[in-house]
């Protein structure tokens, strides 16, 4: 047999078994600690014992792949590998698709003289040895697997992992340890997102000048890409793929029953290339690869000929480099703006008898499909592929929302589901200060668990057209492996157990369990896995008598909550938490996690501001929309205010619409300052209002207005505080007038402003 094992798989090879030889990962693997939990799992009273003489019985086409691997974790742990008895010995492995009917699936049983893998196929011979691994102990000396009867397939046949190499770039050693790593949790697709706006990644030897020009930047935005003005570090930064670095990788890949896409985006998201090649854009240039993160109106010339032989071109030196059967062609967040005023854009929607520019997009992917279908393959994009009607063949993966993915499988088109607010790994998974700056969004590790790819608004049969789920992790603030590690994992193992486990088998607390048992072992493999999952998390809410209530809770089994109102440091000698309470004054709470005397995680702090509008009833005449719709008005007067990082759920957002909502206090009173706080943030379409007004009335009928901003100077929250001449009123009314369409010049020009806005104070 060739060994294929590189230095990479050898240290996860070591490290997985010193972890058992050192006491403790799987010190209690009698409790099943298998991710993704398997379809059906016995226990028995058995216990099968390893020892040199213990042959593995390899039935007819069986892959020495899989054997190789196995043997390489198990020298790691026991210093000797099972001899190959090729149909006899104590460890059997065959394949019978009779037997074990789905597609990946496996049977696994333990018994105390034998251990039997059936497969249905290659794959599910490979995923039992995964499993079995999860179930191997050592102690004193001794390698032992408890009994039991394992029945287990796959609940979807797409189960992947997005990885963005373009904003940054990652070296081929860390993406086969990751790789590594997707395989031992049964991920059987990596999609690798290759070209974008800020970097070129793969070489195509008809096309020098993409290695050379479009693999790199002049330099890097500093922070996060709200902030303004931006800042740069003024470093050239890049690098690019070889051919015959992506064909290790592939390879390396393939031996693991990881199929890897290619992305190569079109029509949008082409700076990068047009920065080598500005004939193929609508004005010619000049162009240079993005130094910032977000979306541009240079792209593709959809009526320029040259641009669809270059993108073939391309196309074919990245086939042969992909054995898979789709390749993702991007599709998403094309701007229309060149197109519009192109005079070839224009001839070309003339000549094809399109509608309009939403068409002219759905012509270039159509077009694009048939090329690669003459060459075998089948298409994957992005939801926006949808615009201007459907491409044949083609599968939609659905990142803006559930819709796209909805929308294609009524359709009878394949989709695959990976909506940014549940599955996207570059969101905060934490609430917590101290968090690592990351995307806007939140998607902590138990809501991309709970997440349901498949929806209600689906029929039976229109259910089969959802195909699976993927994790996406864009890297735009991944500017370390260490970082990506940090986003990563583990929320991609709740990922597999998405993918793989039944919806009926699936239970957070369990996974849990499971989880605790393994992230000691992703420490080990030096990935640098965040362990926020225990931490205390809230919950905000109107008690019965109007007043303000927070919940605090810990995952962790067993586990005490002590507590402070003054903003002290808690401590075992503060006061302890039993359940929900009052909010009775301003100021900061703090808490801390122990088990035992250990503190765990960081220490939890929220702030409070009390005033008159507390728990009040608030009518909006515009409802919130998107991601910032918390769904009812307690969030504008708990006396929390949002974060500047907006992710918190305490921001209200009106996009293209203005504000108007009114508070009633309940009673008649004295009143001498209006509050609001606005977020303003440009570069994420968040434009602060163009007139601002606060009215107080004591009838709700007859209003006058005591104060009135039109400027806010702050990029971020500005906090509105009006002081007024005390005045006597019940009803307050705030008007916030929309930007509207953000105007020319400015970040997505043309689109329609949000207006963000938090906590209406009464003081």
């Amino acid at each position: 047999m060739i060994n294929t094992c590189t230095t990479v798989f050898k240290n996860i090879c070591y490290t997985l078994f010193l972890c058992l030889l050192m006491g403790g990962v799987h010190a209690q693997v009698k409790e099943q600690g298998i991710i993704p939990q398997p379809y059906r799992i016995q226990k028995t009273g058995d216990v099968f014992r390893f020892s040199p003489n213990v042959a593995i019985g390899v039935g007819d086409g069986i892959s020495t792949d899989n054997l190789i691997f196995f043997n390489q974790y198990f020298r790691s742990l026991a210093g000797y590998t099972l001899k190959n008895g090729k149909n006899t010995g104590a460890l059997q492995l065959r394949i019978d698709s009779v037997a074990v009917t789905q597609a990946e699936g496996y049977k696994l049983s333990v018994t105390s003289k034998q251990i039997s893998i059936i497969g249905h196929d290659q794959a599910g011979v490979f995923y039992g040895l995964q499993s079995l691994l999860q179930l191997l102990h050592k102690s004193n000396g001794k390698i032992t697997v408890q009994g039991c009867t394992i029945e287990d397939h796959p609940r979807f046949a797409y189960r992947g992992m997005h990885l963005d190499v373009s904003r940054h770039f990652f070296k081929v050693d860390a993406i086969k340890k990751w790789i590594d790593l997707l395989a031992l949790y049964k991920i059987n697709t990596f999609h690798w997102h290759l070209t974008d706006d800020q970097g070129w990644r793969i070489e195509i030897k008809k096309y020098p000048l993409l290695q050379s020009i479009s693999a790199y930047r002049d330099e890097t935005i500093i922070g996060h890409k709200k902030d303004s003005p931006h800042r740069f570090d003024g470093k050239r930064y890049g690098g690019y793929y070889t051919q015959e670095e992506v064909k290790a990788v592939v390879a390396y890949a393939t031996q693991r029953h990881i199929t890897i896409i290619p992305e190569i985006e079109m029509p949008g998201h082409a700076l990068a290339a047009l920065s080598a090649y500005p004939e193929l854009g609508c004005t010619g240039g000049p162009y240079k690869a993005a130094t910032y993160w977000g979306i541009f109106d240079d792209v593709y010339c959809a009526g320029n000929e040259q641009t669809f032989t270059f993108l073939q071109n391309v196309l074919d030196e990245v086939l042969p480099l992909f054995p898979s059967r789709y390749i993702h062609i991007g599709g998403d967040e094309c701007p229309k703006t060149k197109w519009k005023t192109c005079p070839k854009c224009q001839q070309r929607i003339k000549d094809e008898h399109l509608k309009d520019e939403h068409e002219l997009q759905s012509y270039f992917i159509g077009r694009m499909e048939k090329y690669l279908n003459s060459k075998g393959r089948q298409i994957i994009g992005w939801d926006e592929i949808l615009e201007g009607g459907l491409a044949p063949g083609a599968t939609v993966m659905s990142w803006t929302g559930e819709e796209g993915g909805i929308a294609a499988a009524k359709l009878h088109h394949n989709a695959i589901m990976t909506p940014e607010k549940y599955v996207y790994l570059d969101y905060y998974q934490s609430l917590y200060p101290s968090e690592p700056l990351a995307g806007g969004g939140y998607t902590p590790l138990s809501k991309v668990y709970n997440y349901e790819p498949i929806t209600k608004e689906l029929s039976d049969d229109e259910a089969k057209y959802i195909k699976g789920v993927q994790a996406n992790a864009w890297s735009e603030y991944l500017a370390s492996t260490a970082q990506a590690e940090h986003q990563i994992f583990p929320r991609i193992l709740a990922l597999s157990e998405i993918g793989w486990t039944t919806k009926g088998n699936k239970s957070y607390s369990n996974f849990l369990k499971r989880l605790r048992y393994e992230h000691p072992l992703l420490k080990q493999l030096n990935i640098n896995a965040a362990d926020t999952f225990d931490e205390i998390t809230d919950s905000v809410t109107e008690s019965a008598d109007y007043q303000v209530q927070l919940a605090l809770s810990s995952t962790l089994p067993n586990a005490q909550i002590y507590y402070t109102t003054n903003g002290t440091t808690p401590g075992l000698k503060s006061k302890k938490y039993n359940k929900p309470f009052i909010v009775t004054t301003s100021g900061q709470i703090k808490a801390a996690v122990f088990s035992g005397a250990k503190q765990i995680g960081r220490v939890y702090q929220k702030d409070f501001y009390l005033d008159k509008a507390i728990g009040k009833t608030v009518t909006l005449t515009n409802q919130p929309q998107g991601g910032y719709n918390p769904g009812n008005t307690f969030g504008l007067v708990n006396g929390v205010f949002g974060s500047k990082l907006y992710n918190d759920g305490q921001w209200y957002g009106f996009n293209g619409d203005d504000l108007e909502a009114v508070v009633d206090l309940g009673k008649v009173q004295p009143v001498s300052q209006l509050g609001i706080n606005i977020l303003k943030y440009h570069w994420q379409k968040m434009w602060e209002p163009t007139l601002l007004t606060f009215e107080t009335s004591t009838d709700g009928k007859n209003y006058t207005e005591v104060y009135r901003q039109t400027t806010f100077n702050d990029n971020g929250i500005n906090a509105v505080r009006a002081n007024i001449k005390a005045t006597q009123a019940r009803y307050i009314r705030v008007k916030g007038t929309n930007k509207g369409i953000i105007p020319p010049g400015e970040y997505i020009a043309g689109a329609k402003a949000w207006l963000m806005v938090d906590e209406l104070i009464v003081k």
